[in-house]
């Protein structure tokens, strides 16, 4: 019972977190409530004994948004990052809604297209081996090769970032 309240809470955390980041328009709330997401998310990896890949997800992640702060601090200027005052208007808020129930539709259509409920009412559980090979394995189906992209795709993005900031000295 103590499970299900902490995943609701989480769950909860989550989906608050992930709704604000994407509708302000102030960089520096927006990192934070991806942080506030990214941890959420780990803290539910932790509800299921899945400590390393809770770990993982507060160093890696958490880890890459401090680097966007100094980003943000470093590209942004002073007089952005000191917006008070934010309002939502309706019709906005709104057309966020139905985005949000659209893709919710589409995530549960594809969890019962694959049998996702079924397994989940059945109360199997997921080996930590099993998913290990999923994630470092490099046949069909598995991820070690997305990984190396997404590495150094981020690597990229990094450079390009400190080659923006970096402030070019004038020849005299």
């Amino acid at each position: 019972m103590a499970s299900i309240v902490m995943f609701c809470i989480l769950a909860a955390v989550i989906l608050g977190s992930a709704v604000m980041c994407v509708t302000t328009k102030h960089i520096m709330r927006s990192v934070t409530f991806l942080l506030f997401v990214l941890l959420g998310v780990a803290g539910l990896y932790f509800l299921l004994d899945y400590t390393y890949l809770g770990a993982a997800q507060i160093s890696v992640y958490a880890g890459g948004m401090v680097m966007m702060y100094i980003f943000a601090v470093q590209l942004v200027s002073k007089r952005t990052l000191q917006g008070l005052v934010e309002r939502v208007k309706g019709c906005r808020a709104l057309s966020y809604a139905l985005i949000c129930l659209v893709g919710l539709a589409t995530v549960a259509g594809v969890q019962l297209k694959n049998g996702f409920f079924s397994v989940l009412v059945e109360g199997k559980e997921v080996p930590m081996q099993t998913i290990g090979e999923a994630l470092l394995g490099s046949d069909k189906y598995q991820y070690v090769l997305p990984f190396e992209f997404i590495s150094v795709f981020l690597l990229a993005c990094i450079i390009g970032a400190i080659v923006v900031a970096r402030k070019e000295k004038e020849d005299k």
